[in-house]
């Protein structure tokens, strides 16, 4: 008599649920703190926490920042750090939820662009299970645009088209080896140096001991959600990874009913429900 097996997904892919509730926490973190700080301190503040918070890690355990990949790294960052520029342009510009679906849509740049520089062909069911999140994401957000708005969306599109191209090189940069707080590392450095030299040319605002809590868990939240995006590329299926980022408007969403007493209507829990069974066909492809 033979004995039931079973399959399990690929675990690295998971690693996604942990960044999806480090980003959820990020976002909540960033709308208390948009309350006093600019869009180009709070990118600032974000980076540079936790460069401190990676930076203690890597000093801690004595690990070697030289890497025979740095081009790769330096690329990885500029690219991460234009799609952040331009996806808080978009936030600043346009309304919210449009803002966010747009930059939402770099799962999709993904499953164009990973046939051609990853050589991975996706499965068919994974095309379908993006297909789906993202039109729960859609109907979640209803995102509108005004004929004025074509520049601002323009860009909020280009910052999905650079959030996946990002992905691309952390996913190569796996390839190479490279240690997931390594990439982090030069991601928040590049990030925090540029974003100080933007914050220059904008407002400032001086910093309370009543503001550490909200920047300093703004730092730590994105940096574990950056190290376990990280390793879901890494060592996850890339498409898997990538569908799975959805369950962070559906976090977000229930954060916002919880912290803010936010009301969703009908449609939005629908809109949930796709996103869960994106979620749920993404993982059973993986299997």
């Amino acid at each position: 008599m033979k004995k039931a097996s079973f399959s399990l997904p690929n675990l690295g892919s998971l690693w996604m649920l942990v960044a999806a509730l480090g980003f959820a926490i990020m976002g909540a973190l960033v709308k208390l703190g948009a309350q006093k700080f600019s869009s180009a301190e709070l990118v600032f503040y974000r980076s540079l926490f936790g460069l401190v918070f990676i930076g203690l890690f890597i000093v801690h355990h004595k690990l070697p920042l030289a890497t025979p990949v740095m081009r790769k790294q330096m690329s990885r960052a500029a690219v991460g750090f234009t799609a952040l520029i331009l996806f808080f342009y978009a936030i600043a510009h346009l309304p919210l939820a449009t803002a966010i679906t747009l930059n939402y849509t770099s799962p999709l740049f993904l499953a164009l662009l990973t046939p051609l520089l990853l050589n991975e062909k996706p499965k068919r069911i994974l095309l379908i299970a993006l297909a789906i999140g993202f039109a729960g994401v859609s109907l979640l957000l209803k995102p509108t645009i005004s004929q004025s708005q074509w520049l601002a969306g323009s860009l909020g599109l280009l910052s999905g088209i650079g959030a996946a191209l990002a992905y691309i090189h952390v996913k190569q940069l796996g390839q190479a080896n490279e240690p997931d707080w390594r990439t982090v590392f030069y991601f928040t450095l590049v990030s925090s140096v540029c974003a100080g030299a933007w914050m220059l040319f904008d407002r400032f605002h001086a910093i309370t001991w009543s503001d550490l809590p909200v920047l300093i868990g703004l730092g730590v939240s994105a940096t574990i959600a950056q190290l376990a995006l990280t390793r879901a590329y890494r060592t996850g299926d890339t498409l898997v990874v990538a569908s799975l980022a959805y369950v962070t408007i559906l976090l977000a969403s229930i954060f916002g009913v919880i912290w803010w007493h936010e009301h969703l209507s009908v449609d939005a829990w629908l809109a949930i429900g796709l996103i869960i069974a994106s979620g749920i066909i993404s993982i059973r492809s993986g299997r």
